[in-house]
This record gives C-alpha cells, structure tokens and sequence, in this order.
C-alpha cells in the first residue's frame, strides 16, 4: 500500500465546529478530490477533546506534505482559529483506503513506543484484534505511525509530537456506544482476559499515550444529535 493519510486538527471559532465541518464535508472534500486525495473522515469531539475542535483524515495516493494537505482542506475557512496537521503511514490497518461509514464511539489513541519494542507492540496488535473485535461488536480502523513530516513546530501535547521519542502512533478504533467501551475494560471469561493481557502488555511496551473518544461526521448510516456535555 502506497497511501499516505494526514490527520488534521482543526481549532474553530467558538459555536462554529458544526457549520466548518458542513463546509469541509462539500467543498474541503471538493478540493482534495481534485487534487487527487480523498477526505477519510471528519470526526466531532465526545470525551477528552474541546467543543470545537475537529478531527478529520485526508488519503492521499502519491507524496503529499501535510501542509500542502491541510492548505487544500481548509482553504479560505475564515472559522478556523488553529490547525495542526501530521503525515501517517498506515502499518497493519487499514488495508485500503475506503473510509469508514457507521456511526459509533471512535476512540483515537496516540503512543509514543521506543524503537526496539515496536515488532512486539504489532505481534501483539494482530493476535489481540481478531479476539477484540469478536467479543465487542467493535472494529479496529486502522493503525498508523507518524512520519515526521508535521505542521508547525511547537510541542503538541495530544499527538506527543515534539515531546516524546521512538515512534509514535495513532490508533483507531470503533464501538457502537460508549457502554461498549466501558464493557470493553472489564474481561469476562478466559478468551477475553487473554485478549485484555495482550492489550495490557501494549500498553506497558510504550513510554506514552493518550486517548480520547468522537463520533463521525461523516457516516452514513446515523448522525450524532447528542450534546456531550
């Protein structure tokens, strides 16, 4: 797979998250279909993020920087206060570009993981998901890991960009609700709590992480009406 995704931070002006991601759904996907990307997905905040903050994906299928991207996405948002955007290369998911369409409670999980356990951290990523997914009605996205090439320069505490060393990593993963997510901590029986050790053992292989939960804009089944206060 040669695509590269670049995942967009998007600060709006106060109240003004849901008319921006309107915009971006039409004609910020306009414009990086034209030039010949794919916008993956637009996702609103639920837990751990701001009100109006945006996150979106764009897929690209030849080299693209991640500010000529983000330029192509966001071009003339007069409601955009800050943008923060970081070039990912997809490592076991996603296996193609086909962007995701039902609604849920999608978690990303940033990690930081030192260079020498990273063939461990995949081991264990591919043994544990199929368990994962079978036991709570839930889907693993995709997993991506940061190349280097971000916008801007300062520290960002949420991707731990600037901040951490080794390799860094978004995770994404979809479960139907939230009741699900919290399901999903709690093992029960033996084919669970293996898988609950494997994600354990990834957990304690890496130096950092981070993870905060949203719903998608973009699905096509149901929209997100709830106010996540």
């Amino acid at each position: 797979m040669n695509d590269l995704y670049v995942h967009h931070r998007i600060d709006t002006a106060p109240r003004q998250w849901h008319a921006v991601a309107d915009r971006l759904t039409l004609a910020g996907a306009q414009r990086v279909s034209a030039a010949g990307g794919k916008l993956y997905g637009l996702w609103r905040n639920q837990i751990g993020r701001p009100r109006d903050e945006i996150q979106a994906i764009t897929v690209w299928p030849s080299p693209m920087r991640a500010a000529e991207a983000e330029r192509l996405l966001l071009l003339g948002e007069a409601d955009v206060w800050t943008r923060r955007s970081e070039a990912l290369l997809p490592t076991l998911r996603p296996k193609d570009s086909t962007p995701p369409r039902r609604q849920g409670n999608y978690a990303f999980r940033w990690f930081a993981t030192p260079q020498q356990h990273c063939p461990e951290f995949l081991d264990l990523c591919a043994s544990a998901w199929p368990g994962f997914e079978s036991s709570y009605d839930s889907q693993v996205i995709g997993l991506w890991q940061a190349s280097g090439d971000r916008t801007g320069t300062n520290n960002d505490e949420v991707t731990g960009a600037g901040m951490h060393s080794g390799v860094r990593s978004l995770l994404m993963t979809r479960r139907p609700n939230l009741a699900m997510w919290e399901r999903s901590k709690l093992p029960e029986g033996e084919a669970e709590s293996q898988v609950r050790d494997m994600l354990s053992r990834r957990y304690d292989l890496c130096d950092w992480t981070v993870v905060y939960t949203t719903t998608l804009l973009t699905a096509e089944d149901k929209p997100d009406d709830a106010r996540w206060t």
